[in-house]
């Protein structure tokens, strides 16, 4: 353009029709030139971008190489890191013990605990009772208990027949979503879902499998659902629930998986001696203890007296150490209904017509309500602890009506004993470097220049991160890995569901031993969401000799271990 205005003086008079042809003319040819000198600009930019990307290409490749070369070193760093403790008490609410004058105790997989040999025995009285009863096919009868299948914590779709695996946030693990017993890939999810994360319309179509006695019932289901699928039948997924929850609910309602407890003990249930410990030792400081629970008294009392025997008095009984004894409460209606308690004739297994308005520690009573039950006692809101594993029918309700509230997992001590491994913390450490290098590759390279190097090294990184997940996934469980984790080290929806209704939790009642009968139990000030999880952070320098390790919560009293 500035060329032209220079000729412009040494051109002869012009007249005005020639001037406006040249002046056209010249428009023309100014802006032809002014768009060939943006197009070089263009190209040059782009070409300099290319140069930015791939040399931030070959800069993260230099750090992937580096950091598999420190890969090496990272088992002597976890040589010096603390330990948590399987048997500690971790907290999600702050918590005197101080002022906890009353203790509340669920009875199933709370004071006592159960082998493994229980779930087949549920698992088989209930496909019985399918086959016998619903007319299932008599194929269902050679299923077998997968004690390798399930995990708590899992959701089955009602309306697509999926069990999932759900993560703190409501979407599916990609690793963590069965149809039967065969696990979908992540475009199959896609295809079903649309998407990972599951809506709230979606998510009234799920059912919570949240206590020990859903293994059993979530494996059934699987297998039903994986029988159908197999013979080509037509099935609905939601009869498939209603089916095998009612059978699981038959044979506990019925007394038959109680009898048949009862009659093998040994089989089944886990002597304590522990347990008998606490019970006195907050007797002595002067606590109320009560037993609420749904199974009905016989079945509790033949419990408690095997397994205790070794450690009570032939002429004690277990009853002497609680001041409430309540059975077949019928939880979680008992803390919203107005049901009135009868009192329970243990000698002629019958209930009384009398109306209840004392509580004697000689008696047993059955049903009844919260309202009544604190008209009763007059025992406040924050006084009282609960301890359950259910986290609908034991830990809601009282977290609801102002009680404290423990949750007892009993997967928990295994878990944080994998955890504290050093082959899973070396997992965990590549993993997260790994992460670190994919987030700087995404965020560097531009999109227009995402080109093989760059497809190569995201290819590799992928590949390194998704070793790292399943050798952290098969430490656990070889279907769902962790109960509390998902594949990434994030936390579960079984850990947000602890975190909402759990002020702490711990593996066993018997930990709180551990612990003065006065100590505060406080959350620690840098927990990120579940306290048991010990978090790392990774630092990389421009060229990473080392990685680098911070502790984010090494301070808990009574939850490290040297």
């Amino acid at each position: 353009m500035a060329s032209f205005r220079r000729l412009l003086p040494l051109c002869s008079p012009l007249t005005s029709t020639t001037f406006l042809r040249y002046r056209s003319c010249n428009a023309s040819l100014s802006e032809k030139v002014k768009g060939e000198l943006e197009l070089r600009e263009e190209e040059q930019v782009l070409e300099a971008n290319n140069s930015v990307s791939v040399d931030e290409i070959a800069e993260i490749r230099l750090e992937f190489h580096e950091a598999k070369k420190s890969f090496l070193n990272i088992p002597k760093v976890l040589k010096d890191m603390p330990k948590m403790n399987p048997e500690g008490i971790y907290v999600n609410k702050n918590l005197r013990l101080d002022n906890i004058q009353v203790y509340g105790f669920d009875y199933d997989y709370t004071l006592v605990h159960y082998s493994a040999n229980l779930q087949s025995l549920i698992y088989n009285l209930a496909k019985e009772h399918l086959v016998n009863e619903l007319r299932y096919p008599d194929s269902c009868l050679g299923f077998k208990y997968d004690h390798t299948f399930p995990i708590r914590g899992l959701y089955y779709d009602k309306s697509k027949g999926c069990l999932l695996k759900l993560d703190f946030f409501g979407s599916i693990e990609p690793d963590g979503c069965y149809f039967g017993r065969h696990k979908l890939s992540r475009k199959k999810i896609e295809e079903i879902y649309g998407t990972r994360h599951i809506g709230r319309d979606q998510a009234r179509g799920l059912v919570g499998l949240m206590d020990f006695f859903c293994f059993s019932e979530a494996c059934l289901i699987a297998d039903i659902v994986q029988h159908f699928v197999d013979a080509k039948l037509d099935f609905d997924a939601g009869y498939v629930y209603q089916d095998v929850n009612r059978a699981i609910q038959h044979v506990h309602r019925s007394g038959l998986v109680h009898r048949g407890i009862l009659s093998d003990p040994q089989k089944y249930l886990v002597k304590n001696g522990e347990l008998l410990r606490l019970l006195r030792m907050l007797r002595e400081e002067g606590k109320k203890l009560f037993l609420l629970t749904n199974s009905p008294f016989y079945f509790v009392d033949g419990g408690m007296r095997f397994m205790l025997e070794d450690s009570l008095g032939t002429q004690d009984s277990w009853r002497e150490l609680f001041d409430v004894v309540i059975a077949k409460a019928n939880k979680p209606e008992f803390y919203t209904s107005e049901h009135p308690f009868r009192c329970y004739d243990i000698e002629k297994d019958n209930l009384a017509f009398s109306k209840v308005d004392a509580f004697h520690p000689d008696k047993v009573y059955y049903h009844g309500c919260l309202k009544t039950f604190l008209q009763i006692t007059k025992w406040n809101g924050p006084e009282v602890i609960y301890f359950g594993d259910h986290l609908f029918s034991d830990l809601r309700g009282p977290s609801k009506a102002g009680w404290r509230t423990a949750a007892i997992v009993q997967e928990l001590e295994n878990e944080i004993r994998i955890q504290n491994e050093d082959s899973y913390r070396f997992e965990q450490a590549k993993f997260h470097i790994i992460q670190e290098l994919l987030g700087k590759l995404h965020a560097t390279v531009s999109i227009s220049w995402r080109n093989e190097a760059y497809k190569s090294l995201l290819w590799e990184l992928n590949e390194e991160r998704q070793k790292s997940r399943c050798t952290m996934k098969g430490m656990f469980n070889k279907s769902f890995g962790a109960t509390f984790l998902t594949d990434t080290g994030q936390e579960s929806a079984f850990a947000y569901n602890i975190h909402q209704y759990a002020d702490v939790y711990t593996s066993k009642p018997e930990n709180f031993l551990f612990y003065p009968p006065e100590a505060w139990l406080h959350v620690p000030y840098d927990v990120k969401i579940m306290p048991h999880h010990v978090k790392f952070l990774y630092h990389f320098s421009d060229r990473i000799d080392m990685v680098g390790f911070e502790i984010l919560n090494p301070d808990r009293t009574g939850q490290i271990q040297a």
